[in-house]
């Protein structure tokens, strides 16, 4: 699910605040896609809005269109719907809005590694060493040990961060010279887009949530992940439900954990397509006359479900050619 929240990520993140150049991975992207059903959103976001904006683009797409007024933001969603439009009958089907959404993902990934290529390829060879990426990520004067961090907590958590980017690495260099080209420096950055990466994507996934570290993940750890009780508060519905999802669905045979196999099921579903879901979805909730199709005028009206989504490309479709579209 999207919305998984990692606590784990959060320190690193405080932590690369203070030491120069760190830039590790698991900045980039969320480490994993989450699949969960489009009815299961985040107890955080009661009106769903959310989640549609940033399954399509991701949070910091969402700010973009934050921005803008309603009326500005109707008006450039109302000018994206007739590029979604592929055969221009004034109708878009399910199809076409899952042709967009996927081009759309595929557009930011690209984006995104376009946009940390040069930061990495020091030596401008159209390559990222791993040395190149290490001294970048972790800083020339930082040496393995991490001698020059003074606080315990903070040096374990850069070994942990290093042993992981190595890990990473290794498994995305395929011919294992220690060298990335742009496909495989992308499947180190955004594992979960690629098969063969996708034992480090569980691996990781299990390492964040797997407490007692005994390589699995049981009921406790899988709702500690997204939950942390508040002393006083009531325990929310929503809690229950995800303990009765793990134990039906998640804990496949009913041993009380999620061995790794399970875990792959879970957040890596191969019979799942996120963006046909996605795309059901937004038709569900916007198309008043029941044909299954929208029409630009549905769209437009239910707008604030829409906006800050990749349908919009961060609102850059606008100033950017798309001849691919």
């Amino acid at each position: 699910m999207l919305m998984m929240r990692r606590r784990s990520l959060l320190g690193l993140l405080a932590l690369c605040a203070s030491v120069a150049f760190c830039k590790p991975t698991s900045e980039k992207k969320e480490r994993v896609h989450h699949s969960k059903d489009l009815d299961e959103r985040d107890p955080n976001d009661q009106n769903g809005f959310q989640f549609d904006h940033e399954a399509f683009m991701g949070r910091e797409g969402a700010k973009t269109f934050d921005q803008l007024t309603p009326e500005e933001s109707k008006e450039r969603l109302g000018k994206i719907v007739d590029r979604i439009d592929h055969d221009q009958d004034g109708l878009v089907t399910a199809d076409e809005l899952t042709v967009w959404i996927k081009r759309a993902q595929n557009r930011y990934i690209d984006d995104n590694v376009k946009k940390h290529w040069n930061e990495y390829d020091v030596n401008g060879d159209g390559q990222i060493s791993w040395e190149e990426y290490r001294n970048a990520t972790y800083g020339f004067h930082v040496d393995e040990a991490f001698s020059d961090v003074s606080n315990d907590e903070d040096k374990a958590s850069y070994r942990k961060m290093l042993r992981r980017d190595v890990r990473r690495f290794e498994k995305a260099d395929k011919d294992g010279n220690k060298v990335a080209t742009r496909e495989e420096f992308t499947a180190f950055l955004h594992p979960e887009e690629f098969d063969y990466m996708k034992p480090i994507v569980v691996l990781e996934t299990i390492e964040d949530i797997d407490k007692d570290g005994d390589g699995m993940v049981d009921e406790k750890e899988y709702i500690g992940d997204m939950y942390t009780p508040e002393e006083g508060e009531p325990e929310p519905d929503w809690v229950k439900n995800e303990q009765e999802q793990f134990r039906q669905f998640r804990d496949l045979n009913k041993d009380g954990k999620m061995d790794r196999e399970e875990v792959e099921r879970w957040i890596l579903p191969g019979d799942y397509d996120h963006a046909m879901a996605e795309a059901k979805h937004l038709i569900h909730e916007s198309d008043k006359d029941e044909d299954s199709k929208l029409t630009k005028q549905e769209i437009v009206n239910n707008w604030n479900m829409f906006v800050g989504s990749q349908v919009t490309n961060y609102g850059e479709d606008l100033t950017r050619k798309h001849d691919e579209f």
